[in-house]
């Protein structure tokens, strides 16, 4: 209940102070690339309930269709400039408070997957699914996308392991350097996801 309330708070007050950055964001979208500024995705939350999760669009529209599919390289070609800074400040990931708000998301969890990702994982993997998935997580201040899937997993299952208000703490610090400097973006050459 704690955390949910702390949820709401952080989400809500997060979205009041960036609505202008937000709208700025949307505006340089629409400008820049026809489509959408807002997309949605597919995917997979606690005890596998599916929900769309919101982002800035930071790729061409209809992106996931053309070439790699859902895989992004650093440099991909369907990353519009707009989207390449997004991206660089996770900037993208502000609507995720809209998620958070709406309660199919935490501040801090295991990210939320895609379906074709769910669908392979093991039975030890799917604990991945016992609780809410996160705008930030573990796995995300441990080397993000440039991490090999199984060792994010694996990073996700140590956060469910050993949840508590100072991991949670940890988590939202390393944040701040990770939004600062955007490490880790791109799993290297061959592909994270978007």
């Amino acid at each position: 209940m704690i955390r949910r309330m702390i949820d709401i708070a952080v989400s809500a007050a997060m979205l009041a102070l960036t609505s202008p950055l937000l709208l700025c964001a949307m505006v340089a979208i629409r400008l820049e690339s026809r489509g959408p500024a807002i997309y949605r995705q597919r995917r997979i939350g606690r005890d596998g309930r599916a929900f769309d999760l919101l982002k800035l669009r930071t790729m061409v529209d209809g992106a996931e269709r053309l070439g790699p599919g859902l895989a992004v390289n650093e440099g991909d070609s369907r990353i519009t400039r707009v989207g390449a800074l997004l991206r660089r400040t996770s900037l993208d990931e502000l609507p995720n408070l809209v998620n958070v708000l709406r309660g199919e998301m935490s501040l801090i969890g295991p990210r939320p997957t895609i379906p074709v990702q769910v669908a392979s994982y093991t039975p030890r993997q799917r604990r991945r699914l016992e609780v809410k998935p996160g705008i930030t997580g573990w796995a995300q201040v441990n080397g993000r996308a440039a991490l090999p899937w199984e060792q994010r997993i694996e990073l996700d299952l140590h956060y469910i392991e050993h949840r508590s208000a100072a991991l949670d703490l940890e988590i939202a610090r390393r944040t701040v350097g990770l939004v600062l400097f955007g490490h880790g973006l791109y799993k290297g050459q061959t592909g994270g996801w978007t």
